[in-house]
């Protein structure tokens, strides 16, 4: 029987187990490196940081959306990291990231929430009340922007 169509998983990488780990390097790799054309270094070392949280939805037992939160509250001002947004091809369009995401901004509480949206994503991102926070770059050979969403520390 198939997953319910709204679960996020959430671990850090020592609770994840080997096979679950893999597939989600394979399914980032997959829309980076081979999709994207874009050769880089995806095991960057973070994914081990104890801090660093995977979330991922899952189809028939296999991941098929992950993101990656880094907590690094010595950098960007304390604010949570989004980042290695992906989603298979043959599941996107269906509002899998769009539910990482948010469920990453539930979870936040006070802290604000960065992330370097491939540029063409900005509309996307600015959904979730993101907005552009600094000179936008290039990276691996695709535009990024840098975005921030302010905490709702004032909203009850």
């Amino acid at each position: 029987m198939d997953e319910p169509q709204d679960v996020v998983h959430s671990a850090a990488f020592a609770d994840l187990d080997p096979v679950t780990a893999y597939r989600l390097w394979a399914l980032r790799s997959d829309v980076f490196v081979v999709e994207q054309d874009c050769p880089y270094l995806d095991l960057d070392g973070r994914d081990l940081d104890p801090r660093t949280t995977h979330l991922w939805v899952e189809r028939a037992g296999a991941p098929v959306a992950t993101l990656r939160v880094l907590d690094d509250a010595e950098h960007d001002g304390g604010a949570l990291r989004i980042g290695r947004v992906a989603t298979a091809r043959a599941w996107r369009g269906r509002g899998l990231a769009a539910l990482l995401v948010s469920s990453v901004l539930e979870s936040a509480g006070e802290r604000d929430v960065v992330l370097d949206a491939q540029s063409h994503l900005v509309d996307w991102y600015a959904g979730f009340g993101f907005a552009p926070s600094g000179r936008g770059f290039v990276e691996d050979g695709i535009p990024h922007t840098p975005m921030r969403r302010e905490s709702r520390r004032d909203v009850p």
